[in-house]
């Protein structure tokens, strides 16, 4: 029995110059026929961004999975048979955000060795290297001059199926300096809280005994380089350095996102994360 398929078959009309154009792009293997051309370009324009580079966090030695991570490095551990990283350059792809600087710090060479200059992913990928811990934003200063238009930021151990389009499309409506995704958890009292006044964060409150919001940062940042401009030389961390400097300043946004997110930083939650993460779908 043949397996039913899930496309289906349109007729349009199309000017010929373009069909050229179309047809330039099949190799054969890639793009395998004409039809194929039209389907990767009509899916490439409902997904893409304006936003073409992401940086990604990928430093930390993961100290709270150990001993899983005394001989691999956090973002390279699997779920699902593949590395968390990976999860991250898939879901850049899918959103035709085409390169990557990836920060590293403890046992890098195993990321640099796995991901090269990505081209297996349709993807440029570049790295820089602390030679010293230098936490969430000290890396980000490493990376100035190939960060020069607003940029994606992913804290490296989260697996997320976001909606970056339409996360953009937010920060531009806001006019935004910065925007942190949040999702909703059921008991946020192990997480940083964060306090909303319509979509602008107005206030950051760690580990609350009571708290008054169910929302926490999920390591997902669209960021306007002079962002990096702020953040303090040698050891800084962005949650506290500078995005209550721009919250106070009204420059700071929040973008609830109700999907699949899992956090990998604790055994607790690396097995959920097995266990319940769908993939980039």
């Amino acid at each position: 029995m043949n397996k039913k398929s899930d496309k289906e078959r349109v007729t349009i009309n199309i000017a010929s110059n373009v069909l050229k154009t179309i047809d330039s792009r099949i190799d054969g293997q890639k793009i395998r026929n004409r039809s194929h051309a039209i389907e990767n370009l009509v899916r490439k324009a409902i997904q893409s961004t304006d936003l073409s580079a992401a940086f990604i966090l990928a430093g930390g030695k993961g100290t709270r999975l150990r001993p899983l991570t005394d001989n691999i490095t956090k973002p390279m551990i699997q779920v699902k048979e593949k590395p968390i990283l990976e999860y991250i350059i898939e879901l850049l792809a899918k959103y035709d955000v085409r390169n990557a600087i990836i920060a590293l710090g403890y046992k890098g060479e195993q990321i640099k060795e796995y991901f090269g200059n990505g081209e297996k992913w349709n993807m440029n990928i570049e790295y820089v290297t602390e030679k010293k811990p230098l936490g969430t934003g000290g890396p980000l200063r490493l990376a100035r001059n190939l960060l020069v238009d607003e940029f994606l930021m992913f804290n490296g151990d989260n697996l997320t199926n976001i909606n970056l389009k339409d996360m953009h499309s937010f920060h531009k409506k806001n006019n935004a300096f910065a925007t942190i995704a949040l999702s909703s958890v059921k008991d946020p009292k192990n997480f940083g809280v964060i306090e909303l006044q319509g979509n602008q964060i107005k206030r950051f409150i760690e580990k609350p005994s009571k708290p008054e919001s169910n929302l926490i940062n999920a390591g997902t940042y669209i960021l306007k380089p002079e962002v990096i401009d702020l953040i303090p030389k040698g050891f800084s961390l962005i949650e506290k350095d500078v995005f209550p400097q721009l919250s106070e300043e009204g420059k700071l946004y929040g973008y609830v996102y109700n999907g699949q997110w899992f956090p990998t930083d604790t055994f607790e939650r690396y097995e959920k994360a097995k266990t319940e993460w769908k993939g980039i779908i």
